[in-house]
């Protein structure tokens, strides 16, 4: 069974950076580096949004309009592990952040809270 367990998330001051990281456990058999995977965000009272994704080729990255050239997502397939560098970060960043295998989804993790704020 897959699971993806978030961490990294924490209160940061407008215009500071964070680093989120997502593990991924999985049985021996699985190979996720043929997975394409993203970062979500959920704001306070609103819906999960596609926040930014990377392809089994890592070169391959797509951002939403708030992420652009602000975040980067990057993977490690040697561990399984998503990142997403957030720099820049502004109030409106503030959500409890989530990764997930893109087309192919799984149960969601708890998330990280991330908290922007002065």
């Amino acid at each position: 069974q897959v699971q993806l367990v978030e961490s990294g998330g924490g209160l940061v001051q407008p215009g500071g950076s964070l680093s989120l990281s997502c593990q991924v456990s999985a049985p021996s058999a699985f190979i996720f580096s043929r997975y394409w995977m993203s970062w979500y965000a959920q704001p306070p009272g609103k819906e999960r949004e596609l926040v930014a994704t990377i392809g089994a080729d890592p070169s391959n990255t797509i951002y939403g309009d708030s992420a652009r050239g602000r975040f980067t997502i990057s993977r490690d397939n040697a561990k399984n592990m998503l990142t997403l560098q957030m720099n820049s970060l502004e109030p409106e960043d503030t959500a409890v952040y989530y990764c997930n295998f893109r087309y192919t989804p799984r149960p969601w993790g708890q998330g990280t809270q991330v908290t922007v704020s002065s």
